[in-house]
């Protein structure tokens, strides 16, 4: 019997972004960044809402990591506002902004929770699209290097564990569209195919030099790596052939061959850049050697995925729609497929050659109903659902013998769900926005008897 037991020393934690709980957008010298102008254009929000008071975690931290403690983990990834550190995008330093999060990780550290900063989790300073238009243009790479800069010598000396960009694909092409308006983030209707490309191409940039800027200003040895939400190709049936049919699909599927790609790999991947002919993005001479930098582990971001058969097509596959009645979660793209984590990982592994890369599920988790009951409950038992076929799926990746060697559930508590406001609910903790209460769900039990048993209960 699979008792779905973990390693000694696999990883539990749980994830949030600072845009999504944080709140404070105007306090201790933060300008406003491009969410905050976003959330300010009527229409673009469901219901008008804005991340203005979010959680309010910039008040409430000790008693949210007081909490996370009580949950028994040791490892939580939240990210850092670049307009807190330098509110406009370059230039001063804004001492306040660092000492926010000082405190925040004191606190953290004194419940032995180690911290795993992510420096950009999609929220840019509204001053460099005022000046440049942001991910449009290569200086956001050199200004997002030197913000970095500032961070890690000031933080470095508490934090070991640095991701440098959260999912490029969902700040660049669901941005900057071509032919689609309106964007689901802060960007623009741009021109040409090619143009949303160039955009994917400055993130990865700014990754590179990002990567370059830690391991400079790091007072001491650190982790660095990258968060990417790659598209997974999942087969049909685990038959050779539809398992081929998964691997080479993997390159065109959503942004792979142009951005996972040339991070681990140091080249756009060939299909991909065929496909794309006239539409590739300009690169220069040096960029994919300051792209491919040395990682000491690759973040994957994993709700879903995409099955793929083998066919009689020019490319040999063929990607498959989901039925109508096929289940998901509260949001429309999340179809419940929980062998994504498992191929997600074995692609990075095999189909990307890089089974020398320890991998960190740093976001699984989904949006439920929730409902509070007369009991003042929230049973969620969907969301537990979900949960044990996704950490099961895990095991199996680590069972096989992939590098698979933590897991941060999305999210510590419900927030800021983006354009859905605060309309979807991803926590395993209960906000109520008016009055700032939290509720651990059921889920939050269920989670915690996972990482004390150290296994899928």
């Amino acid at each position: 019997m699979l008792d779905y037991q973990f390693p000694e020393n696999f990883i539990w934690g749980v994830a949030t972004a600072a845009y999504q709980i944080e709140g404070a957008v105007e306090e201790d010298g933060r300008q406003p960044s491009v969410w905050d102008t976003f959330c300010a254009t009527p229409g673009r929000i469901l219901n008008g809402d804005t991340g203005a008071i979010a959680c309010d975690h910039y008040h409430r931290y000790e008693a949210d990591i007081k909490l996370m403690a009580s949950l028994g983990i040791k490892h939580y990834r939240f990210s850092i506002a670049w307009s807190r550190i330098i509110p406009d995008g370059r230039g001063t330093v804004n001492e306040a902004g660092i000492d926010f999060y000082k405190r925040l990780v004191d606190c953290l550290q004194g419940h032995d929770i180690t911290p795993h900063a992510t420096l950009f989790h999609w929220d840019s300073p509204q001053a460099l699209e005022d000046l440049y238009g942001s991910w449009q243009s290569r200086e956001i790479a050199k200004d997002y290097a030197d913000y970095v800069t500032a961070v890690v010598s000031r933080l470095g000396d508490r934090i070991t564990h640095w991701m440098t960009i959260n999912e490029i694909a969902c700040f660049t092409h669901m941005g900057y569209g071509f032919g689609v308006d309106p964007p689901h983030a802060p960007g623009k209707r741009v021109s040409s195919k090619k143009e949303v490309w160039q955009t994917s191409h400055h993130a990865l940039l700014a990754h590179g030099l990002g990567c370059q800027a830690i391991r400079a200003a790091s007072p001491v040895k650190c982790s660095v790596a990258l968060v990417d939400n790659i598209a997974v190709t999942v087969p049909i049936n685990e038959s050779p052939i539809h398992i081929a049919a998964a691997k080479s699909a993997f390159h065109t599927c959503g942004q792979n061959g142009g951005i996972i790609f040339p991070a681990l790999t140091g080249a756009y991947s060939p299909a991909m850049l065929e496909l794309l002919g006239q539409d590739a993005p300009d690169i220069h001479s040096g960029d994919l050697e300051t792209i491919h930098q040395p990682l000491d582990a690759i973040g994957l971001n994993i709700y879903t995925g995409t099955y793929v058969r083998a066919a009689n097509t020019q490319l040999g596959y063929e990607f498959l729609n989901f039925p109508q009645g096929y289940p998901r979660m509260h949001m429309p793209w999340l179809h419940i497929l929980p062998e994504s984590i498992y191929w997600g990982i074995r692609h990075i592994s095999e189909t990307l050659g890089r089974n020398d890369l320890p991998a960190f599920i740093t976001e699984n988790g989904c949006a439920a109903q929730d409902e509070v009951n007369v009991n003042g409950e929230v049973i969620d038992t969907d969301r537990i659902m979900y949960l044990r076929q996704y950490i099961r799926a895990a095991h199996r990746a680590v069972a096989e013998g992939y590098p698979l060697k933590g897991y941060f559930l999305w999210s510590f508590m419900d927030n800021f769900e983006w354009a859905w406001g605060y309309d979807r609910r991803f926590g395993i903790t209960y906000v109520d926005y008016s009055t700032q209460k939290r509720i651990p769900k059921a889920s939050f039990e269920w989670y915690d008897e996972c990482i004390r048993n150290n296994r899928v209960v």
